[in-house]
């Protein structure tokens, strides 16, 4: 089983290497494993999914040193890490130095703190002006930074556009990119494909994850039940359009990421999904 998972990752990578160069998995994938037999379980399971590439920082009390020799000891590098909104607030310099010792190519920021399911203009624009200053920094140190949009950003706008044309708009492309959870574009009422179309040079990466055909979208709650999330090619999303675009606009990275009630039994049929899709 493990050799023929092996094949299908091999082949899914070469699929994805014609949209950009390399397909890993989002550890967040394995979180629940990781919290019950630890940080190691996860990446011994993610090395015998058959995964090279990883986006997922240290985890808790575990250090730099620690989390590096973990990662090598399974052959696995990591390519991305995401960080926090309040850490960064408090000492992005910190942060900094996390990403630039682990070596990784790009950090991602998934949530902007914000009060209940409504997220504000007013929000929007103070974490736009964040996002150019912590981008400036990590640009600095030769890592780019990117925001994963969770759905809330989708809510409209009363003069047109939508909160996340607004943070596109306020923030320097210099500094400041975006990775696509296409679940959560999906959710929010997008259609991925065109999003991609409408700003073609800001998107650096993509979690790969489908939404359940029948789910509800159009919401902006950034939140959905563990059940929407289902195995890639079986859901609402349009894969070889999405993949095929993502190639047109230069997309570097895809992570599977599964927040599904059994992570460990979709992934490699995410997988073996990937391998049939030619975009």
């Amino acid at each position: 089983m493990k050799t023929l998972l092996l094949a299908l990752l091999t082949s899914a990578a070469a699929s994805a290497a014609s949209v950009s160069d390399h397909l890993g998995l989002e550890l967040w994938s394995l979180h629940a494993l990781a919290d019950k037999s630890g940080p190691q379980a996860a990446l011994a399971e993610t090395e015998a999914l058959g995964f090279r590439y990883v986006e997922g920082g240290p985890p808790a009390g575990m250090s730099v040193d620690a989390y590096k020799a973990e990662l090598a000891r399974h052959r696995i590098e990591i390519v991305s890490m995401g960080v926090d909104y309040a850490a960064l607030a408090r000492d992005v310099s910190a942060s900094v130095a996390t990403a630039k010792a682990l070596g990784v190519q790009y950090v991602m920021l998934a949530w902007v703190p914000h009060e209940g399911d409504t997220f504000t203009e007013a929000e929007a624009l103070k974490a736009s002006g964040d996002f150019n200053a912590w981008g400036a920094a990590f640009r600095a140190a030769g890592i780019g930074f990117t925001y994963h949009a969770h759905g809330y950003e989708f809510r409209p706008r009363a003069g047109g556009g939508t909160l996340f044309d607004l943070i596109a708009q306020r923030t320097n492309p210099e500094f400041v990119n975006f990775e696509m959870d296409v679940f959560w574009v999906t959710h929010g009422g997008q259609d991925p494909v065109a999003l991609m179309k409408k700003y073609p040079t800001r998107w650096k990466m993509m979690h790969v994850k489908d939404i359940r055909r029948g789910a509800p979208t159009g919401l902006y709650t950034g939140h959905a039940p563990a059940t929407d999330d289902v195995v890639v090619g079986t859901g609402q999303v349009d894969w070889p359009s999405v993949l095929a675009q993502a190639r047109a606009v230069g997309v570097d990275w895809y992570f599977i990421e599964d927040e599904s009630t059994d992570p460990i039994g979709h992934i490699p049929r995410s997988v073996a999904y990937l391998a049939t899709v030619k975009p």
